[in-house]
This record gives C-alpha cells, sequence and structure tokens, in this order.
C-alpha cells in the first residue's frame, strides 16, 4: 500500500493512503497557485501549523463541511471551537503527540510567528511529524512503515536534527525565503534532517517568494544524500510505504 500526496499549492497538501485523507493548512480560495474548490476536499483530518491566513484561510469551511478532525496547537483549536462552532478539534502543545488509527502525529517546533486571522494571539508555531503505522487500512505490531516531516514555516534551526533523529522517510521544507528558510537555508535543514525524500513548499505563490524550483533539486542532488522532487500543482506522488513482513 502506498501513500500518496498532492501539492495543492503554497503550502496546501492533501496526503491520503487507505481511509485516511489528511489536509495540511488549507489555503485554497485566495491562493492564486490552487487549481481545486475548497469544497471538492473532504478530508478526514486536517492540521494546521500555525495561525497565519494563508495557513487557515479555508479551515473553518472545509471542517464544518467534512466533519474532520482538526488538529493544531491549543489556541488555534480552541479559536476554531469558540468562535466558529468547529467540533472535533484537538488542541496540541509542542512536543506533544496523539496516536490516532492510522499511526502519530507529533506537534513539532518550528522558527516563526503566528497571530489569527482577527489579530488575536495564534499560539505556537510548528510543524508536523506523521508516523504511519497501518496496512490496508488495519493496525500493525511492526515497526512505523513510513514517516514524514512538515516542518511548516520556519527558519533553519538546529534542533532540526534532533527532531528528527529517529529518521525521515519524507521530508516537506520551505524554500520560499523572506518569510521562511530560502533555497540555501533548506539545503542546510536537508543535511541536518538526512530525509530519504524531500519536496518543497511556501514557494512561488507570489512575486515576493518566486524561486527556481529547478535549480533547487540540482543542488539537493549535488549537495545531499536525498532524493529531490519538486511536483506540479495537482500532480500526485506516489510514496512507496516500507511494510514490515
Amino acid at each position: 500500500m502506498a501513500i500518496e500526496v498532492t501539492w495543492l499549492g503554497h503550502s496546501t497538501w492533501w496526503i491520503e493512503t487507505g481511509a485516511t485523507k489528511i489536509l495540511l493548512d488549507p489555503f485554497i480560495g485566495g491562493n492564486p497557485a490552487a487549481k481545486v474548490e475548497s469544497t471538492s476536499l473532504n478530508p478526514t483530518h486536517i492540521l494546521i501549523s500555525h495561525a497565519h491566513y494563508d495557513h487557515i484561510a479555508d479551515a473553518v469551511e472545509i471542517a464544518r463541511r467534512s466533519k474532520a478532525i482538526v488538529i493544531s496547537n491549543y489556541e488555534i483549536a480552541t479559536w476554531l471551537e469558540s468562535k466558529h462552532g468547529i467540533p472535533g478539534v484537538m488542541g496540541m502543545n509542542l512536543g506533544g503527540k496523539v496516536h490516532l488509527p492510522f499511526g502519530s502525529i507529533q506537534f513539532t517546533p518550528a522558527v516563526h510567528s503566528s497571530s489569527l486571522p482577527d489579530g488575536s494571539y495564534g499560539g505556537a508555531c510548528g510543524g508536523f511529524l506523521i508516523d504511519f503505522k497501518t496496512v490496508d487500512g488495519k493496525h500493525s505490531d511492526a515497526e512505523f512503515s513510513y514517516r514524514l516531516y512538515y516542518t511548516g514555516d520556519t527558519a533553519l534551526f538546529s534542533d532540526l536534527r534532533l527532531i528528527a533523529r529517529n529518521g525521515v522517510d519524507c521530508l516537506i521544507v520551505p524554500i520560499g525565503d523572506l518569510y521562511t528558510m530560502g533555497p540555501e537555508e533548506s539545503i542546510d535543514a536537508i543535511e541536518l534532517i538526512r530525509p530519504k525524500m524531500v519536496l518543497p513548499t511556501h514557494y512561488n505563490t507570489w512575486l515576493p517568494i518566486a524561486q527556481d524550483a529547478a535549480a533547487w533539486v540540482q543542488a539537493v542532488h549535488q549537495r545531499t544524500s536525498a532524493r529531490a522532487v519538486a511536483p506540479e500543482v495537482n500532480s500526485v506522488l506516489r510514496l512507496e510505504k516500507n511494510v514490515d513482513a
């Protein structure tokens, strides 16, 4: 069984395996890079790394319609529940982990700012370390078969190595610069994390964060051991799972 990952533009990702459908940082409406309508997305889980509009814009509409479990920091979860009546929210804090039928999600530190669309405090900014531990929809007693690390919006910081100490199969890292780390710092992050595969995010949405993805892929291959892929918006990338027999 495989994990299918689709870049929906900017920092919005769709991750699907079996019955599990994860939507990361939903920003569809107002996203000039998006090629789907938010109404076409029916996730089982919505993960929000921080409160900036370009990561949370469509969370209320999608969560209310899909009844997805929303996982984020405590402040965002409380805001969604108290201000918008969203059920099924799960508030976390940095370093915490939640176990789910498909595996586990850990909320990891990121170096960035965070404020909600109404200007209120958005809590800590983070990323997600997602361990998939299912085989054909059934819980496995084997070790985690696939580990994906979405760093969220972040600057380069040395603890990335510690967060990834148990290995990362696929890394999603920002390269846009200005608001996050840029291409050069992302190479340093890849060298710290040492993933098997790396995908870029948070770039080419607007001119200030425009980057040459092909040049970035070449640099990753020249300077690290990771396999770099820069998918087109809406293209499906199949990540094979290493399932223990």
